[in-house]
């Protein structure tokens, strides 16, 4: 039974409509006056409204605004009865949200007709609401079982899947391993959003699962992440079966992709996980190829792995790290080692560049290899960047009010500090706080971090340039930066890439680039920085080819502030030496001195050896 509301000042015709209304089986409320009339409104959420204008307290119009805001009567049949028939009244109604103007008197007919049209209205719409809300509903469940752009499952709905395969498998009792479970990531998509835009980093999804589902048919393909999908396969045979199954799918995901007009080619591992071998659920399926994955990332003899109980011991490993390195920062644990840059035309140190280290209480000395990426994937990349910024600055500040000659600090920024909306602010404060002359500071980018939106990349290193420091592109040549577009950011200077310094008189290519780098850097009037010189070779061909500053174990590793303050000081008055003796550092033996410094317990000491400082210490990686 339909509920009607009739808010009517006058009770002779608020009578006349109850009982008129009662007689068509409708079920009905009154009010004497506006206010009466919303409060019952309120409590009841009547089918329809029938409402004088004119009234005590609240008019009509008031009254259908107060009904309008309510939510639940946003679109309940609103009819105005009232003797002011001119057009603008009818309008102003109208425009309030009325569905319908009776204008008394009437008869009961209009008035039952009026009732029936705005009954029936909503009726339809209601129906309307109901088949859009079940649309919505179709598309949310879709939306937690689907991933939207390859339209694949997800990972909730693979999980599902996957049991019920392996509980299907158990109930057939198949002795091979019945079902494998292969994660499959592409490894270089981070770069190749950065490099040609995400639209093309999108794309390439979409046709990395097509691939996967056309090569793994009739398998199951899953969207698991980012940049990462899963597969499971019933009644898949023995290792040597699933060996050969995966080369192929290898073969035909990593065959390039034409984007846009663009080549696109991608790397991607794989890590295998099979029931009943590994494990009987899914869960553990995922997480045994997951990890086979991530040690295959590791790896460089292949593109897959199978899961081996040994990687649980490094999955527990990889937590424990991830847990320590987050209160690293805290417990001090962190320090930060410097690296010589020294200038080729004076052989004096100009420069030098931070790069951290943890000293783990259990561990050690852990290098950067072993949990920087950690950091990266975690997060905890952009408070680790940010200590080593300030680190940095604060130890050159000091230096520099020391009284020693001044050099630049070159500072690495991730790709997520880079991205920060905040980072010049960032920056800005930490040289208020540190004093430290911003001339003196080097930022130090790689490729990728500037390829994706030249504007907004061109603005970031704009900002930084104005607080007056210098910016500097690392392992440069590595990338896909053209000359056009180097051309167009703002920076100081080009790193060559350590692969193509360890390579020269090896390689001839590594030769041909290296020397190709040195003059596009010079002719755009760039600084140029090698790092990683090891020999007298890689120092010599450096020098003829008119590099800037080279740094590497061959004049010294990274090393610690006093070791390096005491290296500082020797090769100071070595190079002051052979000034006042007129062997001036260019003459003579192409590495300026006849000394070495060798680092021992109690720090750098000089010591007689032809050719370049040559420090025969242990292997600290320098990245």
């Amino acid at each position: 039974m339909k509920i009607i509301l009739v808010i009517e000042d006058d009770r002779t015709i608020r009578e006349h409509l109850l009982i008129a209304l009662k007689c068509q089986e409708f079920y009905v409320l009154g009010a004497e006056d506006g206010k009466e009339g919303i409060k019952k409104a309120q409590a009841v959420h009547p089918d329809l409204i029938l409402c004088d204008v004119c009234m005590p307290y609240f008019d009509g119009h008031e009254v259908l605004q107060m009904v309008r805001q309510d939510p639940q009567m946003a679109t309940t049949p609103f009819i105005f009865l009232t003797s002011q028939s001119s057009y603008a009244d009818i309008r102003h109604g109208m425009n309030l949200g009325a569905d319908d103007y009776l204008v008394k008197p009437f008869l009961n007919c209009d008035l039952l007709n009026a009732i029936t049209a705005c009954l029936c209205k909503q009726a339809n719409r209601s129906r309307g609401y109901r088949d859009q809300v079940n649309q919505y509903r179709v598309a949310l469940k879709k939306a937690a079982n689907w991933d939207i752009l390859t339209d694949l499952p997800n990972t909730k709905l693979f999980r599902q899947q996957l049991q019920q395969l392996c509980n299907r498998a158990q109930q057939e009792s198949i002795h091979l391993p019945s079902v494998a479970v292969l994660s499959v990531k592409v490894t270089c998509y981070r770069t190749i959003t950065l490099t040609f835009g995400r639209e093309v980093g999108d794309r390439l999804l979409q046709l990395v699962g097509d691939r996967l589902q056309m090569a793994a048919s009739p398998g199951l393909v899953a969207r698991l992440g980012e940049n990462e999908f899963g597969i499971a396969i019933f009644d898949a045979g023995d290792q040597e079966e699933m060996r050969e199954f995966t080369q192929t799918l290898l073969d035909i995901v990593n065959v390039p992709y034409g984007i846009h007009g663009k080549d696109v080619r991608i790397a991607t591992t794989v890590g295998i996980a099979l029931f009943p071998h590994h494990g009987s659920r899914s869960e553990d399926l995922l997480v045994q190829a997951n990890a086979a994955m991530r040690w295959c990332r590791q790896q460089t003899d292949t593109d897959y792995r199978f899961y081996n109980p040994a990687m649980a011991a490094m999955e527990a490993e990889r937590h424990l790290m991830f847990s320590d390195l987050s209160n690293a920062i805290e417990r001090s644990e962190l320090e930060l080692y410097y690296q010589p840059q020294v200038e080729l035309a004076t052989g004096r140190m100009t420069g030098m560049e931070a790069l951290v280290r943890w000293n783990h209480p259990d561990r050690g000395l852990v290098s950067p290899d072993s949990f920087v990426n950690l950091a990266e994937e975690s997060g905890l990349i952009l408070p680790l960047g940010e200590w080593v910024l300030r680190t940095a600055c604060t130890q050159a500040a000091q230096w520099a009010r020391s009284g020693r000659p001044p050099v630049t600090m070159s500072v690495n920024l991730s790709m997520r500090q880079f991205q920060q909306r905040d980072l010049s602010q960032q920056v800005a404060e930490i040289l208020a706080e540190t004093g430290l002359d911003p001339k003196l500071l080097v930022l130090e980018l790689t490729e990728s971090c500037l390829m994706d939106q030249v504007s907004a990349t061109v603005q970031r290193l704009r900002d930084l340039k104005r607080l007056g420091m210098k910016i500097a592109i690392d392992d440069f040549g590595t990338g896909y930066s053209s000359l056009s577009y180097l051309s167009q950011l703002p920076i100081d200077e080009l790193k060559i890439d350590r692969s193509f310094v360890q390579n020269l008189h090896r390689d001839r290519n590594a030769t041909m680039i290296s020397s190709a780098i040195i003059t596009m850097a010079r002719s755009l009037h760039l600084k140029v920085v090698a790092e990683g010189i090891e020999t007298q070779d890689q120092l010599n061909f450096l020098r003829h080819s008119g590099c800037h500053l080279v740094q590497g174990y061959l004049y010294a590793p990274p090393l610690q502030v006093a070791d390096l303050e005491c290296w500082w000081q020797a090769e100071t008055q070595t190079i002051d030496a052979e000034g006042a003796a007129g062997t001036g550092a260019n003459q003579g033996n192409p590495g300026f001195s006849q000394n070495t410094v060798k680092v021992t317990g109690d720090g750098p000491k000089i010591g007689p050896k032809t050719g370049p400082r040559f420090y025969p210490c242990e292997s600290y990686l320098e990245r």
